[in-house]
C-alpha cells in the first residue's frame, strides 16, 4: 500500500481506492441503452454489478469520477471512439479455450468427412468463426479441418475467417500465441503437431495452421455489410445469449444468407429455441444446435 502512495499524488491515490456510489437506475438505463443501440447486447437488470464493476475499473485507469462523465467522454469526448473500443473489449471478450464443446466440433469433422471429396477438388472449403474473441475457436476449427483433409487423402484446401467487435482481441488472436492452460484437456498428438513451445509458459500455433486462419473486426449488427458469402461451415457459439429473441433471429437470418447451398450453421445450446430459420434444415442432435442449408435454396 505505501508503494502505491509513493508513485501517486496523495489525491489520485485516494481517488484510485475510493468505492465508486452504486449505480441508480436512470443511469444504468441510459447505458443498457447505449449499449444495446450500438452492439445488440442485452444487459439484464441482473448484471449490473458487473456493469458497474468493468465500467469502475476503466474509469478509475483514467481518472474518470461518476458514470455520468464517463458516459459523456464515451458519447462526446474527443477520443470517444477509441474510448468506446476499450469498453466494448472489456466487456464482450470471453473466457475461451481450444476445443470448448467437443460434439459441436465432432459435428463439423462428420459434415466434412461425409461431404462429397469432388466439393473440395473443385474449390476451397470456407468457414467462418463469428464472436471468435482471441481466436481459440478459428484456430480449433482448422485443426479440424486440416485433421479432415487428411483423412480424406486431399490437399487441405481450406480457409478460417475469425470476425469479432473486440479489435484487442482480433490482435491478439492474429499472434496466434497463447498460455499453455488454454490447452487443458486436449489431445496430447494434437498438442504435438499443432503447437510449439514459445516464451514464459506460453505455445504457438504452428505456421501451416496460422496461414489457413484470417481475422477481422466486425459488429454482427452490420452483417448485411459484411463481405463473407458461400461460406461451407458458420459457427457462432456463445454469442447470442447475449442479444434479445428478436435480434437473434435477424443475426441467424443473415448468417444463413451468407451460407453455401449444403452449408452448416452451428449455434450454442439454447440460443435459439422454437424457430425454424427460412431455408435450413435442423440436424438431429441431442448436444448440438445446428442447420445445413437447403440445397433448393441456392440463388
Amino acid at each position: 500500500m505505501a508503494q502505491m502512495h509513493n508513485q501517486l499524488s496523495p489525491a489520485e491515490g485516494i481517488w484510485a481506492l475510493r468505492r465508486l456510489p452504486d449505480m441508480d437506475e436512470a443511469q444504468f438505463n441510459q447505458w443498457q441503452t447505449l449499449l444495446e443501440h450500438r452492439t445488440g447486447i442485452t444487459l439484464t437488470a441482473e448484471r449490473r454489478s458487473f456493469l458497474e464493476t468493468n465500467l469502475g475499473i476503466r474509469m478509475r485507469e483514467i481518472g474518470c469520477s461518476s458514470y455520468q462523465a464517463y458516459y459523456e467522454k464515451i458519447v462526446n469526448g474527443p477520443d470517444a471512439v477509441r474510448e468506446w473500443a476499450t469498453l466494448v473489449d472489456r466487456l464482450t471478450v470471453q473466457e475461451t479455450r481450444f476445443f470448448r464443446d467437443p460434439d459441436a466440433f465432432r459435428l463439423v469433422a462428420d459434415y466434412v468427412l461425409t461431404r462429397p471429396r469432388e466439393q473440395f477438388r473443385k474449390r476451397a472449403l470456407e468457414a467462418w468463426s463469428v464472436g471468435c474473441s482471441t481466436g481459440e475457436e478459428p484456430y480449433t476449427l482448422a485443426m479440424i479441418l486440416n485433421e479432415c483433409m487428411g483423412q480424406l487423402a486431399l490437399q487441405p484446401l481450406f480457409g478460417v475467417t475469425g470476425s469479432d467487435i473486440s479489435l484487442p482481441a482480433i490482435e491478439k488472436a492474429r499472434q496466434g500465441q497463447f498460455n499453455a492452460r488454454k490447452l487443458l484437456g486436449m489431445d496430447e498428438d494434437m498438442k504435438a503437431r499443432y503447437f510449439r513451445p514459445s516464451e514464459r509458459n506460453t505455445v504457438e500455433i504452428v505456421n501451416s495452421i496460422r496461414d489457413r486462419v484470417c481475422f477481422t473486426r466486425l459488429n454482427v449488427l452490420d452483417l448485411d455489410k459484411a463481405p463473407m458469402h458461400g461460406m461451407n461451415i458458420i459457427f457462432c457459439q456463445n454469442l447470442l445469449i447475449y442479444f434479445r429473441r428478436w435480434r437473434r433471429r435477424e443475426i441467424v437470418k443473415r448468417l444463413a444468407e451468407r451460407l453455401a447451398p449444403g452449408g452448416l450453421l452451428v449455434l450454442g445450446q439454447g440460443e435459439l429455441t422454437d424457430w425454424q430459420p427460412p431455408g435450413l434444415q435442423r440436424l438431429p442432435s441431442e448436444h448440438v444446435l445446428a442447420w445445413i442449408k437447403r440445397q433448393s435454396d441456392e440463388e
